[in-house]
């Protein structure tokens, strides 16, 4: 009689199912949806931000370029055979420059292009002769905070 009760309580004993309910897959899919949605504008922000660095280069490569044809010319407004054509479009197609110059002085502008277009923050990035360095937002005001980022 007791090998049978054994037998029985065997066959009864519920085996553990492993895996996941219905239940917690959506609860962790709400989960990364929600982490989703509060992460990706800031990584979109960090993006814009590091693309800048390709206005940098390229308005300071320029830049020099320009006093290297004014220390042999003593003029901005002399022809050098360094100099690139403007419109130029910056290393990695993020921003193209555009240089104003007369015989004493230059400026030169880096405005987005492509999908950095979305950086309405720093529009416009200016540097001139003095090494004076402006920044314009998308509605034309000063921007303080693109040059040091």
């Amino acid at each position: 009689m007791n090998d049978s009760f054994a037998f029985s309580n065997t066959c009864k004993r519920r085996t553990a199912i492993s895996g996941f309910t219905l239940l917690e897959l959506m609860i962790t899919l709400a989960i990364v949806a929600l982490l989703t949605v509060i992460a990706m504008p800031s990584y979109r922000s960090y993006v814009l931000r590091s693309h800048r660095s390709d206005a940098y280069a390229a308005l300071t490569q320029d830049q020099a370029i320009l006093e290297r044809c004014y220390a042999q010319n003593y003029s901005y407004s002399q022809t050098c055979a360094a100099l690139p054509v403007f419109p130029q479009t910056s290393a990695q197609n993020f921003y193209t420059v555009v240089l104003t110059q007369s015989a004493t002085s230059y400026l030169l502008t880096a405005t987005p292009s492509g999908s950095q277009l979305a950086d309405t923050a720093c529009a416009s990035l200016s540097i001139d002769q003095t090494n004076s360095k402006t920044a314009l937002d998308s509605q034309g005001v000063a921007s303080a905070s693109c040059w040091g980022q």
